[in-house]
């Protein structure tokens, strides 16, 4: 008979053994005076792999001795929900754990919503994505919404201990000896990812070599073997990929260097140069601006740069353009300039073009007063001569508003200054 991985057979049976989460099962707290109150209605788990979402759902389920059916939005049909919906008619209420909620399909969730509305089952969906972003509004209307964190090191670290004592379901019937600096390794590699570590503690003690004594001995190079795969946890479609892209723009607009190159080597890390490359365009523009121009172009030198030559190597040319952009004067002032004038043509605020301002390149123009008046600017000493460009309703308006963090919007603001104070 095929053994269930360690992870699945420490799965808990009541909510008084779940790791961490104690703002959900702690005394006192929503899901642990639904279960005292016996009384659980549907909802969605949503936080980082390995939190224990499916584990926190089916102890809800055993802690009231309620049934449940453990389904998949991805693997398992409609098919699969009518006939757990059936059960539900023929036996009374049934609990749905649906893992991957958030892959569910039209069809399926039309099946589900009168269910629910009726109480006839009670849903309980497991998901990474943000409830808020992947969650279709008619199911997320009927349910409620909990957040699970991320494990610290030392509830990762009870866990293995507990997982090294069990006899029943553990590691407990296996003479093994496991050094501080492995037990941390596992915990810290997982990265509050409690699957990730209990996976890793269990290749150890199966595929390290006995002694002579029959003891598995697991020091720090064997956890760092067995851990390799997940040293890191990053999923490019999840929040937490998104929630790392926003760190790194606003520690280089906070002109933090060190938070943006950790931020930066996650992001290496998880090998995502097209987010990187993006981010780091946006932010030369949206950042620094006009208080160091050439940031941008210099920013999509050294892209071009990481792209050619690829990782490891990128590495190089990023760093480089991440020191720059952080230790740079940081200027908006352009595009909230133009977020101006969007707005005010957006809401109709345009009026019409001056009529020494508009085409005259055509025949009888000067007779409609097409072009009449207009004075060009480089017939006059310095290139420049004071007359009307903005609509009659706005020739007052100041979209632009300089700031003075770099010498060169210093200049700019100068010459600014000059123009709209020419009486």
């Amino acid at each position: 008979m095929v053994q269930r991985p360690l992870a699945f057979r420490l799965r808990p049976k009541h909510i008084n053994e779940i790791i961490g989460q104690k703002h959900l099962v702690g005394e006192g707290h929503t899901l642990k005076r639904m279960v005292e109150a016996e009384r659980l209605t549907s909802m969605i788990l949503f936080g980082p792999p390995g939190t224990g979402k499916t584990s926190l759902a089916i102890a809800l389920a055993t802690s009231l001795n309620l049934r449940y059916k453990l389904l998949n939005a991805v693997i398992d049909k409609k098919k699969d929900l009518e006939i757990a919906v059936a059960e539900a008619k023929m036996s009374g209420t049934l609990i749905i754990i649906l893992d991957e909620v958030h892959r569910l399909d039209k069809a399926k969730q039309d099946f589900l919503l009168p269910h629910l509305e009726s109480n006839l089952i009670t849903l309980i969906g497991c998901t990474t994505s943000n409830p808020y972003h992947a969650i279709n509004p008619a199911i997320r209307s009927r349910v409620h919404l909990f957040e699970l964190n991320k494990l610290t090191i030392d509830e990762v670290v009870s866990a293995l201990q507990h997982a090294l004592a069990n006899q029943e379901d553990g590691l407990g019937n296996i003479a093994i000896e496991i050094t501080e600096e492995a037990l941390q390794h596992f915990a810290h590699a997982s990265n509050g990812d409690l699957r990730s570590a209990l996976n890793g503690l269990e290749l150890a003690a199966f595929s390290t070599k006995k002694t002579a004594d029959h003891v598995v001995i697991i020091d720090l190079p064997v956890a760092e073997a067995c851990m390799q795969k997940k040293s890191f946890s990053h999923d490019k479609n999840g929040d937490a990929h998104y929630d790392v892209l926003s760190a790194f723009q606003k520690s280089i607009r906070g002109s933090d260097v060190n938070a943006a190159l950790h931020y930066l080597a996650r992001l290496i890390e998880a090998g995502d140069l097209d987010s990187i490359a993006r981010r780091m365009t946006v932010i030369a523009y949206e950042d620094i601006g006009l208080a160091n121009p050439q940031a941008g172009p210099r920013t999509l030198a050294a892209i071009e740069a990481a792209e050619r030559v690829g990782f490891p190597e990128a590495r190089i040319p990023l760093a480089v353009a991440i020191v720059e952009l952080c230790l740079s004067p940081k200027s908006n002032s352009a595009y909230k300039a133009l977020d101006q004038a969007l707005h005010d043509v957006r809401h109709g605020n345009i009026g019409d073009i001056p009529a020494h301002l508009k085409d005259s390149h055509y025949p009888g123009a000067s007779k409609l007063g097409r072009g009449v008046g207009y004075q060009y600017p480089h017939n006059f000493s310095g290139g420049w001569v004071k007359q009307q460009y903005l609509p009659d309703n706005l020739k007052d308006k100041q979209y632009y508003q300089p700031l003075q963090t770099g010498k060169f919007e210093r200049a700019l603001k100068q010459m600014y200054d000059s123009i709209n104070n020419d009486e």
